[in-house]
């Protein structure tokens, strides 16, 4: 596999990372029956296998890919959490929080270059 690829496959961990961690607010936002019912639920052991799968996808991707990019490429979950925050939950953003979003993505397009 490609080191393009690699690092393509990275930036989708990273959305899937966001993903769960959507799914992770969602249960939060819930009243459960039980104390074993937050933690045992769909959402929960969903995004957790979310999380261990991208932590393998990584663990491959960094085999092929340079350190150097982890890191950089992690930042833009920020955006995607906040994106999806707004088209799933509702939640509303600030000019700031937008502008330093702004800004990370400006910042990984500078350093990916």
């Amino acid at each position: 596999m490609s080191a393009e690829l690699c690092l393509a496959l990275m930036f989708a961990g990273t959305f899937f990372t966001a993903v769960s961690q959507v799914l992770l607010k969602q249960s939060a936002d819930r009243h459960y029956s039980s104390p074993l019912r937050e933690y045992l639920n769909v959402r929960v052991l969903l995004a957790y296998a979310v999380f261990f799968g991208v932590l393998l996808l990584n663990t491959y991707a960094f085999t092929k890919v340079d350190m150097k990019y982890g890191a950089v490429i992690d930042t833009v979950s920020y955006a995607f959490v906040m994106i999806l925050s707004r088209a799933v939950l509702g939640e509303k953003f600030s000019k700031g929080k937008l502008l330093g979003n702004l800004l990370i993505l400006a910042g990984v397009f500078v350093y990916m270059l």
